[in-house]
Order: C-alpha cells, then structure tokens, then sequence
C-alpha cells in the first residue's frame, strides 16, 4: 500500500526512466555527472523521488542542474521551457491569497512548493538556471522574497526578455495566467 509521499513500484519505474531521458539529452546541463550515481541516490530516497513525481504532474520537467559537494546531494530544478503549466495563476503566499476580496486563485506559490516538497528558486538559482538555457520567453516565475519585501506587501518575480534575465516587483497577492514558479529539490 503507497502512502501519500510514497509512489508506486510502476510510478517510480516510470519516473525514473523520464528523468533517464530528459538527462540523457540535456548532458549540457549536468557536465561530468553519471547516470547510474543519480539513480541509485534516487532510488535511495523515495521522499525526494515523490517531490520529483510532483514536478513532473505539474509539467516543470525537472532535471539535474548541479551537486553540492558538501552534502553530496544532487540538484534539480524544473527546467520545463515556460513557467509550469501545473503551477500557473497562483499569488505569492497564504497572506496574500487570503487578503484578496475578489477573484482569488486557487493556490499560492509558496503552499503549493510545500506541499510538494520543494523549494521555490531563490533570484540567484532563477539566474543559474537560464546560464542552462532559454527559460520563460512567455511566461514569468515567483522567486523567493526577502521578508522586508514581503512585510510591505510585495513579491519578486523573474523571466527573460530581449536576451536579459529580469527581475520584477508586484503585489504579492496579484496572478496571472503567464506566472507560476519554479522549484528546486535535493537528492
């Protein structure tokens, strides 16, 4: 029987082989890593691979971007070529959705990433990232918001116009159908 952060055999199979395929043929992501070491600390760590399944069902396409030496942990981030289509039309944070009147969207950012067990990516790791690639042409992405923003009302968020990587300012409890956020998640 899988519990809620548990997938099954078939699912993780499936998941597995994905993520095999997406790494495979982006090798420019992930310079020197091999396969075989990143599955067998997936395979290791089911929590982590539930969090990977959940970028997945949202379509953020997640893939191997680094390791940190000293945690030895691999890093994904959803490298999905426009902001999540899963995670889109959502405000910054609960704060934000509850202080809306009219409209509100389904979700915010910030509970979503818990609940799937990952992070949101700082402006520094949103930068990182687009060294990867063309990222967010269309779309925009909620990055994580230093408090003193946030305690005035605001969130950050980032995308890419005219070959620069921007870096914007809007009121926490706006959405949009183009904004959703990325996350990163370590194995």
């Amino acid at each position: 029987m899988t519990t809620k952060r548990e997938l099954s055999v078939e699912q993780r199979k499936e998941l597995l082989s994905t993520l095999k395929a997406r790494f495979e043929k982006n090798m420019d992501r992930h310079k020197g890593f091999e396969w075989d070491e990143v599955q067998s600390k997936l395979e290791a760590d089911h929590e982590s691979l539930w969090s990977l399944h959940e970028m997945e069902k949202t379509k953020g396409e997640p893939d191997v971007v680094g390791y940190d030496k000293d945690t030895s942990e691999y890093i994904f981030y959803d490298c999905s070529v426009e902001s999540p289509k899963g995670r889109r039309s959502v405000c910054y944070d609960r704060k934000a959705l509850e202080s809306r009147k009219k409209y509100k969207p389904e979700n915010n950012a910030l509970d979503m990433a818990a609940a799937m067990g990952i992070e949101l990516l700082t402006e520094e790791q949103y930068r990182d990232l687009q060294q990867l690639g063309t990222f967010d042409l269309k779309t925009s992405s909620w990055v994580q918001t230093p408090a003193d923003i946030r305690e005035l009302g605001g969130a950050l968020f980032c995308d890419r116009r005219y070959d620069t990587v921007f870096v914007y300012h809007n009121g926490a409890e706006s959405y949009y159908a183009a904004r959703g956020f990325r996350g990163a998640v370590r194995v």
